[in-house]
């Protein structure tokens, strides 16, 4: 049920955002004036996490990869609008884990899945990066990510497909999130850290990706490889169209090779050509009606984009008013057409729900992170 109290001018602004957004797009990107987060868009990014912390009690849920996702969105959050509203880390098992500083804890804990471990390495360097905005002690967050990036870069085999990174330590599968999330924390680590293993890793992964075939003749990254090493054909899921992008971004501006922005651009081009419906990001499997097809992981993938929109931005911020008015129609339409009552969020953007949107815990991260990524860089 949509909220009651949207106003047509409301729905008619949204109509306007999404019919002057060709032609804002189309601009040649130039370079947007640093300004403040906007306020009304953190406002109601905030009643979104409040709503959150409903389904999720401040302790998560025991599913890694969508745990770390929104762990990272909150403090994502909170280091835009200088709360300390949902500091909840240290009682979740990520954080609790953090804590430890255990590598064979870890080990166990992860069960060999690499994607859900780049996932934890990117939320517990959020968790770092606002210990250290508050004065506190960051070292348990940025060590645990030092040993779960190890873990996964021990997973890097040369011997089948060429390279890459195995989706878990069952060596059956090669596909393109579990590599391009190495791509994205090896280049940041190295803009964090300065160590070369880590631009070593980013360089060598982004080689292997281009050349591996996962990306199709549409500028979309399918899963991943078939047994023979081939592209699969599999869904072009939105996640994958963001994440190689904010890696690319951090790689560009580790390297200063600007053709990385080119590559990344091919992608998010694609993905806002072929992935949305009236401008408005769209997966596969969405549907306004009862015939939605989308399980939890895959409502929560459209966030995954937006988020990584706003990483690929913060290192290529002179592309941000390219972005601009595609960020704030999404979030736009989040507002309007996926929020029910008390602030609730479905996974169905692009039209007003008619039974077929789902409302979870993990559809309320995704609008979360549309929400926050719209506070940086969407119109205010």
């Amino acid at each position: 049920m949509l909220f009651s109290f949207k106003k047509l001018a409301s729905l008619a602004s949204l109509v306007t955002v999404l019919s002057t957004f060709s032609a804002d797009y189309t601009a040649v990107a130039s370079p947007l004036q640093a300004r403040a987060q906007c306020a009304a868009t953190l406002s109601t990014a905030a009643s979104v996490a409040n709503r959150l912390q409903s389904y999720w009690n401040g302790s998560g849920w025991g599913i890694f990869w969508t745990d770390a996702n929104t762990i990272e969105d909150l403090y994502n959050l909170m280091l835009a609008d200088g709360s300390s509203t949902f500091d909840v880390a240290d009682n979740t098992r990520i954080g609790k884990l953090a804590l430890q500083q255990d590598r064979n804890a870890w080990i166990s804990a992860l069960g060999g899945s690499n994607d859900d471990a780049g996932w934890i390495v990117s939320a517990l360097w959020k968790v770092g990066d606002y210990r250290v905005n508050r004065g506190q002690n960051s070292s348990p967050y940025y060590n645990s990510a030092s040993i779960v990036y190890d873990l996964i870069a021990a997973e890097w085999d040369d011997s089948v497909c060429g390279g890459g990174v195995w989706w878990s330590s069952a060596h059956t599968y090669k596909n393109a999130i579990t590599n391009e999330l190495f791509l994205y924390t090896s280049a940041e680590a190295y803009l964090r850290f300065g160590d070369a293993k880590y631009l070593t890793n980013a360089q060598k992964t982004w080689n292997w990706l281009k050349n591996s075939g996962m990306r199709n003749s549409d500028g979309l990254w399918n899963d991943g490889l078939t047994s023979s090493c081939a592209n699969n054909g599999q869904t072009t899921w939105t996640y994958n169209q963001g994440v190689i992008a904010s890696g690319l971004a951090a790689l560009a501006k580790a390297t200063g090779d600007s053709s990385l922005i080119a590559q990344a651009e091919i992608t998010l081009d694609a993905a806002i050509r072929l992935k949305t419906t009236n401008n408005i990001l769209k997966e596969t499997c969405d549907s306004a009606t009862p015939t939605s097809s989308c399980n939890n992981d895959q409502a929560m993938f459209k966030g995954l984009w937006m988020k990584h929109l706003q990483f690929y931005l913060d290192n290529a911020p002179d592309r941000a008013s390219k972005y601009a008015s595609f960020i704030g129609a999404q979030e736009s339409a989040v507002v309007h057409y996926a929020t029910g009552s008390n602030w609730t969020v479905g996974n169905v953007w692009y039209a007003p729900s008619q039974g077929g949107s789902l409302f979870t815990a993990q559809t309320q991260t995704a609008g979360l992170a549309a929400h926050v990524s719209a506070a940086k860089y969407g119109p205010c």
